[in-house]
């Protein structure tokens, strides 16, 4: 977050994974037992220890750490392991709270699907900012596909970093909002063993095991998160509505000098994750919200997610001399999901086949009270009246990434000069059908199944070539940051008969999209004293169309921002201010939507919008007595995104200039105070987020659009019992909060 390293005195206290969704948990850390003699067996936690810091690092990341957070020029968030263990959060939604100018929607309530933007972008399935984990595109297809279906599991997470400004041009494709790296574990610096326990409510139980170490120039690390929770909404069945996730990870370095193994080495990385949710699209009348939030329709029992996502890299890193180091990542992934859930209904009355947004809409029509009543299992339909689909999809991304670093001079001014290059290919293939149901006395019972692929047979494939190009330039009290992206981008869409699952018959159609462009940026930061460091940036926003719309524009727009830091006497501030001026923004049909216009995956020219906005961020440590501190931290955003231009379609609907985009926050705040004394701490943390409207439009928001303010506690408490125990209470949303998170869908 915005502290420094030192920031707080007991930091060795964050430490564990404690966390439940809803309520309270106790649990213990059993740390570093098996190899009690380790370097690190005083702060006893792997994410604390000092791993190996290498160039490659700050090479492939975002950030690369807390110092080099500072010497950005642009608005830089760096959430560490001692900031991720004060909550012990495993949510990556409640993580980002605490980062100024991040926009997120909820939607499961334990973010296993998240939604966020960044400055203004679109929300949905992350798909509008360049997501990566190591440094790598970790989207199921970043170019092709790029919703965020997968996720790495939060629980897991070692750190997290988001960038915004010039300098995100380093991580395209998507550069308008910024770029979030998600840090895995890193292998430790000395042999080391940790495990963690915790249970809470709703019958969470988790396991979280690190096995690893550095011996001379040979080093792994074993890893598993384990959790299962039985879910906190009800149906009329009792069914769980809960998740099971499955998460596996190896890294495995070879150096190749003993001398000298971090000048010369190759890491590789192995992971594997299975997740079932048992999650819904489908929402409630906000009566019925009013009467139980937490029920679900009977109509939704058999809604079911379940994937399987693989991964493999392999860095290679050479340190040739003291001015020059290339790193080297290829990687590739593979995603297969299947999301079986209600798609459209037909009950026989007259209107054919609708989607259940139809129903949300007016609830009160007569045609819409019958089919409530069916959808809650009250009333027995025909045969046929609803439609699950197996949303099945399956994915595949492979590149070779390649980062140069340059250092030399020229008169007075020092240089870092990175250069670029990444050739990248990714496809989803989308082979799905229905099965049908009727309600029977409040159960769904099966009455036929459609044909294989008799609702998307398709293939959506991209290959990409970017390079990239950005020296630091360092002259006195001036840090020039100018840089260049170039992306060459191939998308096609290749669609099959939906009578011919096998695809013997070949290709029906074919949609092309062919993009090439230049991305410039420049950041300038000016330092005043110690203390002060003014920043200014530049940069031009793009983001690349799908393969699915050939009317469709890629996304464009200017980007600027200007603000200052401050860092002395125990108290780091900061201010940025940032505009965002779109030539064309651009709107994605998805089922998280409730695109009821085109095919999933088309895209819509949204026209002409502005995102204006603020970002403040700060944090200090006071001293309350000897040996009492109070760790104090502050993060707000304002954020005032209209369109700029009227027009008419099926996705964004009647639009009038002057309309807010929705789902963006005009407030966010989030405040923490902490206790801290010897080997005990407790912090109390305060989420607000203004009340936004889930369609564009301005003035009051009507009811039915309306997602209404909220503010949010948390609360935890650690204990530290030994060198190898640490016991925590955790209670998020502390004064049970009710309230609406989304109404889309399908409902509140």
């Amino acid at each position: 977050m915005v502290n420094s390293e030192n920031f707080s005195p007991q930091k060795k206290l964050r430490q564990g994974r404690v966390k439940t969704p809803y309520g309270m948990v106790i649990c213990a850390s059993l740390l570093p037992f098996l190899f009690p003699q380790t370097t690190n067996a005083q702060d006893g936690n792997i994410r604390e220890a000092e791993a190996i810091s290498f160039e490659a690092i700050e090479r492939i990341s975002v950030i690369g750490s807390r110092e080099r957070k500072f010497k950005i020029p642009g608005a830089a968030t760096f959430i560490g392991p001692e900031d991720i263990e004060i909550f012990e959060y495993d949510d990556i939604l409640r993580m980002l709270r605490q980062v100024p100018g991040v926009n997120i929607q909820e939607e499961d309530g334990f973010g296993l699907r998240p939604n966020i933007g960044i400055r203004g972008t679109g929300l949905d399935r992350s798909a509008r900012i360049t997501l990566m984990e190591d440094g790598v595109l970790i989207a199921p297809a970043p170019y092709a596909a790029p919703a965020a279906y997968y996720f790495p599991t939060a629980g897991r997470l070692n750190a997290v970093e988001v960038r915004k400004g010039s300098s995100t041009i380093k991580f395209g494709p998507r550069t308008t909002g910024g770029a979030i790296n998600l840090v895995s574990t890193p292998i430790p610096e000395d042999m080391s063993a940790v495990l963690r326990a915790r249970v809470g409510e709703y019958g969470l139980k988790e396991f979280h095991g690190i096995l690893g170490g550095m011996d001379g120039q040979y080093g792994f690390m074993l890893e598993t998160f384990q959790a299962n929770n039985g879910g906190f909404k009800s149906l009329p069945s009792g069914a769980n509505t809960g998740f099971d996730i499955e998460d596996y990870l190896v890294k495995v370095r070879f150096g190749f000098s003993e001398a000298a193994p971090d000048v010369h080495y190759i890491e590789f990385k192995l992971g594997k994750t299975d997740q079932t949710s048992n999650e819904t699209y489908l929402g409630l009348t906000d009566a019925d919200f009013a009467a139980d939030p937490f029920q679900r329709y009977a109509a939704s029992s058999n809604d079911r997610f379940t994937s399987t996502h693989s991964q493999f890299q392999a860095l290679h890193y050479f340190e040739a001399s003291a001015s020059f180091d290339i790193s080297t990542v290829a990687y590739y992934n593979k995603f297969e999901r299947d999301w079986f859930k209600l798609d459209d209904l037909d009950f026989g009355d007259g209107r054919g086949r609708i989607r259940p947004g139809v129903i949300f809409e007016d609830p009160t029509d007569p045609l819409n009270i019958a089919a409530l009543s069916i959808l809650r299992g009250v009333t027995d339909s025909v045969d046929d009246a609803l439609q699950l689909r197996h949303n099945a999809r399956d994915y595949y991304s492979w590149g070779v990434s390649s980062v140069a670093g340059f250092t030399f001079e020229t008169g007075d001014a020092d240089h870092v000069l990175e250069v670029g290059l990444r050739y990248h290919e990714d496809q989803e293939d989308r082979l799905q059908n229905r099965e049908n149901f009727k309600m029977e006395s409040g159960v769904l019972v099966p009455t036929s199944v459609d044909a294989p692929g008799s609702q998307a047979n398709r293939v959506a494939e991209a290959s990409a070539f970017a390079g990239f190009i950005q020296d630091e330039i360092i002259w006195n009290n001036w840090t020039f940051v100018p840089g260049l992206r170039f992306e060459s981008i191939d998308l096609t869409r290749i669609d099959f008969s939906k009578a011919d699952p096998e695809r013997l018959l070949g290709a029906t159609g074919r949609r092309k999209n062919d993009v090439n462009v230049l991305i410039p940026g420049l950041g300038i930061i000016y330092e005043y004293g110690s203390s002060w460091r003014f920043l200014l940036g530049v940069h031009k926003g793009f983001g690349p169309p799908g393969p699915s719309s050939a009317n469709a524009s890629e996304e464009e727009s200017i980007n600027i921002e200007t603000g200052f830091r401050y860092e002395g006497h125990g108290l780091f501030f900061e201010a940025i201010s940032f505009f965002s001026d779109y030539s064309n923004l651009l709107g994605t049909c998805s089922n998280a939507t409730g695109c009821g216009t085109g095919d999933v995956g088309d895209q819509f020219n949204g026209g002409e919008v502005n995102v204006i906005g603020l970002e403040i961020g700060a944090s200090y440590t006071a001293q309350a007595a000897p040996g009492w501190f109070l760790p104090l931290q502050l993060s707000y955003t304002y954020t005032d995104a209209k369109f700029r231009t009227s027009f008419t379609d099926g996705f964004w609907g009647d639009v009038i200039k002057g309309d807010k985009l929705p789902y963006i926050p005009r407030h966010q705040l989030y405040l923490s105070i902490g206790l801290e004394h010897n080997e005990f701490a407790t912090t109390l943390a305060l989420s607000y987020t203004a009340a936004v409207r889930s369609q564009a439009g301005q003035g009051t928001i009507p009811v039915l659009e309306r997602i209404d303010d909220r503010a949010i506690v948390d609360w935890s408490a650690r204990y530290r019992v030994n060198s190898s125990v640490k016991i925590f209470v955790t209670a998020e949303n502390l004064f049970d909060k009710t309230y609406v998170a989304a109404r889309r869908p399908y409902g509140a």
